[in-house]
């Protein structure tokens, strides 16, 4: 029988409210559910464990895989035998099933591939309805009857400040949300790729009790509420996808007036962790299971940032994600978290999203969201990955790595033009020198490509 959101929910406000023992007896179970189902149904496991124990309930006997082995063995790894990679790239590759379901079963993201390789991933219903029930449980811890009371006198208008264009998860959630037609009234879908103003004058308009941007663009907002452009009242604000220096959290509620919750994921497990009052995130390990680990994969004592971290998705069976290296650099708290939480707290390093700024001749400063910078994915064809890099408060240089059966000189020359018009789209085409560098993008020490570097860096 199909486990409902409903039935989930509960269980895992069980989970929050019991011991650290119970918490490990579920990621046990659950761990080893997935395993036999893994083997039982994908080819790729099946080879990759044949010489493990019948049943493995301990991911440290698991064998590492990473993005660019699944993605080389994708119709190997899917346990959907009809979802091949072919299929799953020309459903990609049309803007207009964003948010449609691939195979009428399955969710389909993907990602821009800050590792090196970009992702094609599914969704199954699932690990929807455990994504679903850990928002609602993070929605209950952050929120008091008062603040709920307050979003519905606000009509619960939510303004959503995202990539569009795209299949990435958040697009596709939004565009979900949107072709339901049971919220369109009451949901406002923005684009990062916006000039700031343009995003500030329709939030104004809308109003929105609840506002739902990247990190590093509710940095930008929280700038403009300051300065008297933006003047909205919100209730929670919720940050995704990037990192903040811990201040800033602070910083934003205090503009706002406002609950800002964050949260840790990936297209690979959206439910993994969320934010608590003390300022750490704490790791959903009743349904995922996150190892800090040094370069060799050996376990990091917990007070210690690792060099990556290996996660275990134990919802989604459609493509399992086991021992996979996400490539992030964590640090797990020794001791017991204040907030009283009996799940992991963490902190993450290496996904650190900070607005790039250029002046302008009449005073005023542009700011710029990295992911205003992923247009540069869509517009240009052959492009794997890039980086934007500050060379002065005036001028870019752009590195830009091919995919391999692309013409190197004819990606980066595009990858200039690009950068141009995208400055361009902003007022800065007269402002801000674009420049070639040869040099490949560099990655942080959690292995991941940072899209930009601002000068201060």
């Amino acid at each position: 029988m199909a486990e409902s959101t409903l039935s989930i929910l509960l269980d895992t406000r069980r989970a929050a409210k019991g011991d650290q023992a119970g918490i490990e007896r579920r990621q046990r179970a659950r761990l080893g559910d997935m395993v036999t189902y893994a083997r039982a149904n994908s080819t790729y496991y099946r080879d990759l464990y044949k010489d493990l124990p019948d049943r493995v309930s301990d991911a440290s006997l698991l064998p590492v895989t990473d993005k660019k082995t699944l993605m080389a063995r994708f119709d190997d790894w899917v346990t959907d035998a009809e979802a091949t990679l072919d299929k799953a790239r020309a459903f990609a590759a049309d803007p207009a099933r964003i948010g449609d379901q691939f195979l009428d079963r399955y969710v389909l993201a993907t990602t821009s591939g800050t590792t090196g390789t970009p992702g094609v991933f599914l969704i199954d219903d699932r690990a929807l309805a455990v994504t679903n029930a850990m928002m609602l449980r993070m929605l209950g811890a952050w929120l008091r009857p008062r603040d709920v009371l307050r979003i519905v006198r606000g009509g619960a208008r939510t303004s959503l400040v995202l990539a569009t264009g795209g299949h990435f998860a958040s697009a596709v959630a939004a565009a979900r949300l949107q072709k339901s037609g049971r919220v369109s009234e009451r949901l406002q879908v923005l684009s990062v790729h916006m000039p700031l103003d343009e995003i500030v004058a329709a939030l104004n308009r809308f109003q929105p009790a609840v506002v739902a941007p990247y990190a590093s663009v509710a940095a930008l907002l929280a700038d403009e509420q300051a300065a008297g452009r933006l003047n909205i009242r919100p209730v929670l604000l919720v940050l995704a996808a990037e990192g903040l220096p811990q201040p800033e959290y602070a910083r934003i509620a205090q503009v706002f007036a406002a609950k800002v919750g964050n949260s840790y994921a990936c297209t690979e497990c959206m439910h993994l962790s969320q934010c608590c009052s003390e300022g750490w995130l704490h790791v959903n390990s009743d349904w995922a299971v996150l190892e800090p680990v040094d370069a060799d994969h050996r376990p990091v004592p917990a007070g210690e940032p690792s060099h990556t971290v290996l996660l275990s998705n134990l919802a989604n069976r459609v493509q399992p994600i086991l021992r996979y290296d996400l490539g992030d650099r964590i640090t797990v708290r020794p001791d017991p978290c204040p907030c009283g939480s009996p799940l992991p707290a963490i902190r993450v390093e290496g996904r650190t999203g900070e607005a790039i700024r250029f002046p302008r001749p009449d005073g005023r400063t542009v700011s710029l969201s990295p992911l205003t910078f992923a247009a540069l994915e869509d517009r240009v064809p052959g492009l794997r990955t890039f980086q934007i890099v500050q060379r002065a408060p005036d001028a870019v240089a752009v590195r830009a790595q091919a995919e391999p059966e692309a013409d190197p000189e004819q990606v980066r020359a595009a990858a200039l033009r690009e950068t141009a018009r995208l400055l361009a789209e902003h007022g800065l085409e007269q402002v801000v020198a674009v420049e070639r560098d040869d040099q490949p993008p560099e990655k942080t020490k959690g292995g991941k490509f940072r899209a930009v570097v601002p000068l201060e860096d």
